[in-house]
């Protein structure tokens, strides 16, 4: 089984690295980063992640994932990225989005019908590009499987690796890592989370907010 997962300046670390400690502990699984070029690529936070491979010399994926981040909205009017998940849909059992990553399918045209989720920030954009909204952590529909904010790239690998390989081998994955979160505060989520902290972080993103619903408008609008 190929995994290809995606690259690219400004991508959020745990997107990718998360979702590809699951797959890449699947049996037969080969697991590969690709980016516009192979090399290495600067993550947000700083951290350099090399790509294996250059989206031109990508093979056929059975399993494709793509990460988000602060820059995921470059991506979603970039003809290289955008032409390169339509032609890898048709063969690939499952396209994934992590986070903002599922908006970049969704330029992509490859959510239209289906439901889907990402970040919270911006879980309202899916429409705009033709999904439909689950208020979900990981949401599998056919297939496309969806994972919200962050750190959900890892819950939505584990339901890719039940959903590939049946439960046991995710149960032996899930203990393998110790994924037992248990946070020392709670407040990860919207309907948690201290009002006053929400109103302030939806203050502090209203500019990137605005950068990505722009970005989906206009890649909705090639939709016709």
């Amino acid at each position: 089984m190929r995994i290809g997962l995606a690259l690219f300046p400004g991508l959020c670390q745990l997107y990718l690295t998360g979702p590809q400690e699951v797959p890449a502990r699947l049996p037969g699984a080969e697991v590969e980063v690709v980016a516009k070029a192979a090399g290495p690529v600067r993550t947000d936070r700083g951290l350099t992640i090399v790509a294996d491979r250059a989206l031109a010399q990508a093979p056929q994926y059975d399993i494709f994932v793509m990460p988000g981040g602060p820059e995921q909205q470059q991506l979603m009017d970039d003809a290289d990225w955008l032409g390169f998940l339509r032609r890898q849909a048709p063969g690939a059992d499952v396209m994934m989005g992590v986070c903002t990553g599922a908006l970049v399918l969704g330029a992509a045209g490859l959510l239209r019908g289906y439901q889907a989720t990402t970040h919270w920030s911006c879980h309202d954009l899916l429409a705009l590009l033709g999904a439909d909204p689950v208020y979900r952590r990981v949401v599998v529909d056919r297939d496309r499987v969806t994972a919200a904010g962050v750190t959900s790239g890892i819950d939505g690998a584990l339901a890719l690796a039940e959903l590939l390989h049946g439960r046991e081998t995710a149960e032996r994955i899930e203990l393998g890592m110790e994924y037992d979160p248990e946070p020392p505060v709670r407040a990860g989520h919207p309907r948690i989370a201290p009002p006053a902290l929400l109103a302030e972080m939806r203050e502090t993103g209203a500019k990137l907010y605005e950068a990505r619903k722009q970005a989906c408008i206009k890649a909705a609008a090639r939709f016709g």
